[in-house]
């Protein structure tokens, strides 16, 4: 562990989870995941704290923006009632500005957090991949290492660096299109922001079915090999080194099961950080969709119908970045399960 540097590894795990798994010890919880037994009590509780805190913090928000097209939909009816539709026109552009401008105070924090997230991610595999690949290697992985290694690093950089450059751009213009678009009925550009939306659900659909798709293709067949040439190996020793070959064969299997088992536990632990990271903007993201949906369906009786679709397509940004979120998260998990799948293969195939 030493030599693999593991206690630096450690100690950025617990600085990545500290604000969402403040009680979490990495290095206990590495123990644990050694020995074959790894507590979850202390996740859960953490979990459904977050959740009880993103319950109340997206509630406030909500009540505001009932409480406000309750007072215009009164102040409509009074005015339509004493015939006055300008009163009427200049009631509903102050509601829309107020419901924009709380809706924009939250996306504005949830954008900041969402990219953070993601910068914590991509620094934290980093810390974690090229150990794992070490213990790969250490456990006889030769030939998997060097093919699976350019592809996870290769597509969490490329990855990462498009969703931050290119698509979290294109949905901020999709949102402020859908927002105008809103506003009045003679400027229509609803189309173009679904355009936009939809594009970077595809483009997230897309590419996790061929990072997935080649990793899976690539660390089979080279784990079949890694497997077999290292059984071979083991053979040539067993039987050609006089006196002690059966002997240092034996004690090689031991060696390479005890590396195997450090890897499965690192891999296990990288992932409970993964969580740690990205579990506080799936959570609140989760809600707000959820939220904002429902209101748009409770408030469609009394508000104008754009302020009804207004809301509703802020629902469907959310959920799209709840999406971006899900994405980098099981991308990085699946890079893990399969570099922890690979030397398991490789294992049986001895």
């Amino acid at each position: 562990m030493k030599i693999l540097n593991i206690p630096d590894f450690i100690s950025k795990s617990e600085n990545y989870t500290e604000e969402n798994f403040p009680n979490l010890d990495i290095n206990e919880l590495l123990q644990s995941a050694i020995s074959g037994k790894v507590d979850n009590k202390n996740i859960y509780s953490n979990i459904f704290s977050l959740f009880g805190k993103e319950i109340v913090s997206t509630l406030r928000i909500l009540a505001n923006v009932l409480l406000i097209i309750v007072i215009h939909s009164l102040l409509k009816s009074v005015s339509e009632n004493l015939g006055n539709s300008g009163v009427s026109k200049i009631t509903y552009y102050v509601e829309y500005i107020l419901i924009v401008t709380l809706v924009l105070v939250s996306f504005s924090e949830i954008i900041s957090v969402t990219k953070q997230s993601i910068q914590n991610l991509v620094g934290f595999s980093y810390s974690l991949f090229p150990i794992l690949l070490a213990l790969l290697a250490s456990t006889g992985s030769i030939i998997s290492v060097s093919v699976v290694q350019p592809i996870i690093l290769g597509s969490i950089i490329f990855i990462s660096n498009i969703i931050q450059n290119f698509i979290i751009p294109i949905l901020l213009i999709g949102t402020a299109l859908g927002i105008i678009s809103n506003i009045s009925d003679k400027v229509q550009v609803e189309r173009l922001s679904k355009f936009f939306k939809s594009s970077i659900v595809w483009f997230l659909g897309i590419v996790v079915t061929l990072f997935v798709g080649i990793l899976s293709i690539e660390g089979n067949l080279s784990s079949s090999v890694d497997g077999v040439t290292a059984k071979t190996t083991k053979a040539v020793v067993s039987n050609f080194v006089p006196v002690v070959g059966k002997a240092l064969g034996d004690s090689v299997d031991t060696v390479l099961g005890c590396t195997n088992i450090l890897k499965n536990a690192t891999g296990v632990v990288g992932i409970i950080v993964i969580l740690g990271i990205c579990i506080s903007p799936i959570i609140k993201l989760t809600i707000l969709s959820a939220s904002f949906k429902l209101v748009s369906a409770l408030s469609e009786p009394i508000a104008d119908k754009n302020i009804v679709k207004l809301l509703s397509h802020i629902g469907d940004v959310f959920k799209i970045l709840l999406a971006i979120m899900i994405f980098i998260a099981v991308m990085l998990i699946v890079g893990i399960t399969i570099i922890i799948k690979i030397s398991n293969s490789g294992l049986m195939y001895r």
